[in-house]
């Protein structure tokens, strides 16, 4: 290597040599094993709605339900009551303002053919009529509700990808770190679950972790002013004047001057590390971290959960430093990653995935 008018040479052993292979196959055997374990996980998603699909189908004809009817009219009214239990104990999992949006409201046509089923028992046997009504509004709240978590799953998904994330990995860890005693939920007397309120769980089960996902995205600047003084990538070391890697953002401020969690998360470390002086770290979960460094002053604490914006700290110049500034990492499983993307395109690409359905609707018309 020639540096300053010297030239100095470094002999990798064959040891050395050695290890960085097996490193290096360590890493591609772990990636690949990921990458395989998402897909399983994505083809088992699949063949299992495919199967509730076809089961769905199976429940929801006509014939089915008449007989139903005439078996047993006690314990089709009791099955109605499970369902509505079920449909009650799902409600928790809806964000604030689905149940007043337009999409989830019971509209004419789109029962999936409840309302035609619903007459055919009223025809059939006049006495269930208004059992066989309350279970067509039952279907149509489910069926629409269905639909409505899919579409919100479906543009957190696409949002995710927009930013260069991969949402398949979010999912896959949605069930971790997850627990308690075993309380399953049923729709009819002999303890099985209607596929179509089945599908409902689901739906909403995905919708969750996709929106948690969303939440956790970086998106708020972390420093009142956007003066960049070192981007992400090779640059010229500021102290040696070597090529190295810089792994975050540097934005030049005034000591003291506000640092702000880019996203929410909790806090993971709070503290003095080798180059990065005073440094907080948040996990944002499924993965993704942020780091603040050089900092003079903390105002956060390890445990702690922040939202987006939030003050964690102060800039400073502690650590490996030129002078005041806030370096600023994101990583994904410990992987740096330019962070310039996430804050300049997050906070547009998020505000459309989480607008009203009915104002993106407009939007994708206009």
């Amino acid at each position: 290597m020639r540096s300053h008018g010297q030239i100095r040479f470094v002999t990798l052993t064959s040891k050395m040599q050695m290890l960085a292979v097996g490193g290096a196959l360590a890493i591609l055997v772990a990636w690949g094993g990921s990458i395989a374990a998402m897909s399983i996980l994505q083809y088992k998603t699949q063949a299992e709605s495919a199967a509730l699909l076809e089961r769905a189908a199976k429940v929801a004809s006509a014939e089915s339900r008449v007989a139903a009817y005439r078996d047993d009219l006690d314990q089709v009214a009791d099955d109605l009551v499970r369902r509505q239990e079920f449909i009650e104990s799902v409600l928790p999992m809806l964000p604030d303002d689905v149940l007043s949006e337009e999409a989830v409201a019971d509209k004419p046509g789109e029962s999936g053919g409840a309302d035609k089923t619903a007459a055919q028992v009223s025809a059939a046997i006049p006495e269930a009529s208004a059992l066989a009504r309350l279970e067509a509004r039952q279907l149509a709240f489910v069926e629409s509700l269905t639909r409505f978590a899919d579409r919100r799953a479906d543009r957190a998904e696409a949002a995710m990808r927009q930013l260069g994330l991969d949402p398949r990995g979010i999912l896959a860890s949605a069930t971790r770190g997850q627990g308690g005693p075993l309380e399953k939920l049923s729709t009819s007397r002999d303890g099985s679950v209607d596929p179509r309120f089945g599908r409902l769980g689901r739906s909403l089960a995905r919708m969750n972790a996709l929106e948690r996902g969303l939440e956790g995205i970086p998106q708020v600047m972390p420093v009142d002013r956007m003066m960049i003084s070192s981007g992400f990538g090779v640059r010229h070391d500021p102290f040696d004047g070597s090529a190295a890697m810089h792994s975050g953002l540097d934005f030049r401020g005034p000591t003291g001057a506000p640092i702000h969690a880019a996203a929410a998360g909790k806090v993971i470390f709070v503290g003095s590390r080798a180059g990065y002086g005073n440094l907080v770290e948040i996990s944002h979960g499924n993965g993704l971290t942020t780091r603040y460094a050089h900092m003079s002053k903390f105002k956060a604490r390890p445990g702690q959960k922040v939202e987006a914006g939030d003050v964690i700290g102060a800039i400073g110049s502690t650590g490996r430093s030129t002078g005041p500034h806030l370096h600023f990492e994101v990583r994904i499983n410990n992987r740096a990653v330019n962070p310039r993307p996430f804050l300049e395109a997050a906070p547009h690409v998020l505000e459309e995935a989480r607008a009203a359905p009915g104002q993106r609707d407009a939007a994708d018309r206009g």
